[in-house]
């Protein structure tokens, strides 16, 4: 497949041409108008949305920072069943897990919450900035559904 070039000038013209193969090509533009970024600057500029999308009332809304499901019966390296921003887990010894973050928070002062499958708790402890740390069950037992939100 061809690709279609796209070329400007100091006037601020823009010229499409078509790849140079037989066939129909079409490049569909959207029917409204606006304004292309054009540098990094103009980038910085564009307003940030103030809340999520789905979002409904007037309270702000917050999405988590970082998430994971993982099983705390299994090995280090497979332990992650899904998750978002979190680079790997680390199996401290029976119960103890922590949690490490692929994009870290900017400071420490940041909420956390977990939940368990089996009738124990959980217990978050050494916030970091790089990870956090997960303790299942006053008794130290690893449980094989654990899950853990970061907001910040």
């Amino acid at each position: 497949m061809a690709d279609i070039v796209l070329t400007g000038d100091t006037s601020g013209a823009i010229t499409v041409a078509a790849p140079a193969v037989a066939g129909t090509n079409t490049l569909t533009l959207p029917a409204s108008t606006g304004t292309m970024i054009t540098s990094a600057t103009a980038a910085a500029d564009v307003p940030k949305p103030t809340a999520l999308s789905t979002a409904s009332g007037s309270a702000p809304s917050y999405s988590a920072r970082a998430w994971v499901n993982f099983d705390g019966t299994a090995a280090a390296a497979s332990m992650i069943r899904g998750s978002g921003n979190v680079s790997s887990m680390t199996d401290t010894g029976t119960g103890n897990y922590r949690v490490n973050y692929d994009i870290v928070m900017s400071d420490s002062n940041y909420a956390a919450v977990a939940g368990t499958s089996n009738d124990s708790t959980i217990r978050l402890d050494s916030h970091a900035t790089t990870n956090i740390r997960v303790v299942a069950n006053a008794t130290a037992a690893n449980a094989a559904i654990i899950s853990v939100a970061i907001f910040r």
